[in-house]
């Protein structure tokens, strides 16, 4: 393949949660394009999957699996990253989730803390280690996976959106310290995606829902755009409503 074809060649990409759905759909995106990619998730086996397909069309990969709750963890995953590869160009936070909707009534503080842990708390810690190098080379991109609940909440999904609109302050804060650096920032507020988060429910048609290549496209436009015009969010909505009235 010719290497202007590859516009991320020589570049190192962090996705966390690439064993399935969006993490994995923008793995295997940012591979395509030449970036090596570093796939974390708690589940081995499924990100060598992931690995696997990038090797056998000539990418290169690390996996790591890793629970992005735990401090030492973060802190390892970019340890070891740095040990591997000497740089970080991109980071990925796409792992994410919550528990299923409940009433504030009724909710479990344990769960209240895991979503806000994993959502939150690790885009936070992941974005502050691997600053030092980007500010140091003038260069990179963090890009946090969203959600149109960090937008809008709904009933029965406090903690999810309360997260979600962290990242968001988050990610508008961190574009404004950093983006004299060359850095670029951004979020991106997908609507309903077809992926495994979402159960089977009849009120939903799944053909009419986003797909997952489709956040793995914002994503990679994302990394390839100038950074004098970083798109700092992007909101993305399926064309038709999935939802049944």
């Amino acid at each position: 393949m010719a290497l202007d074809s590859q516009p991320l060649l020589g570049q190192i990409a962090i996705i966390t949660g690439a064993s399935r759905g969006i993490g994995r759909a923008i793995a295997l995106r940012l591979a395509q394009d030449g970036a090596t990619t570093v796939l974390a998730a708690r589940t081995e086996q499924a990100l060598h999957e992931v690995a696997q397909r990038i090797h056998t069309s000539g990418g290169t990969s690390l996996v790591v699996p890793m629970d992005v709750t735990e401090d030492q963890q973060l802190t390892a995953l970019i340890d070891r990253t740095l040990a591997r590869y000497n740089r970080i160009d991109m980071l990925v936070n796409n792992a994410g989730g919550g528990p299923p909707r409940t009433p504030i009534t009724k909710a479990r503080l344990t769960d209240w803390e895991w979503t806000l842990r994993v959502n939150l708390w690790a885009t936070m810690v992941l974005s502050k280690l691997v600053l030092p190098g980007m500010i140091e080379r003038r260069q990179g991109a963090i890009i946090n996976i969203c959600s149109l609940a960090g937008i809008t909440g709904k009933a029965g999904e406090a903690a999810y959106a309360a997260a979600k609109f962290g990242v968001r302050g988050f990610t508008q804060s961190l574009f404004d310290e950093v983006h004299e650096y060359g850095i670029k920032v951004s979020g991106i507020f997908p609507g309903y995606v077809d992926t495994a988060m979402i159960p089977p429910n009849r009120r939903v048609e799944r053909t009419k829902m986003l797909r997952p290549e489709d956040v793995a496209e914002a994503v990679y436009n994302v990394v390839t755009a100038s950074a004098r015009a970083c798109p700092v969010e992007i909101t993305l909505q399926p064309q038709h409503d999935p939802v049944r009235t």
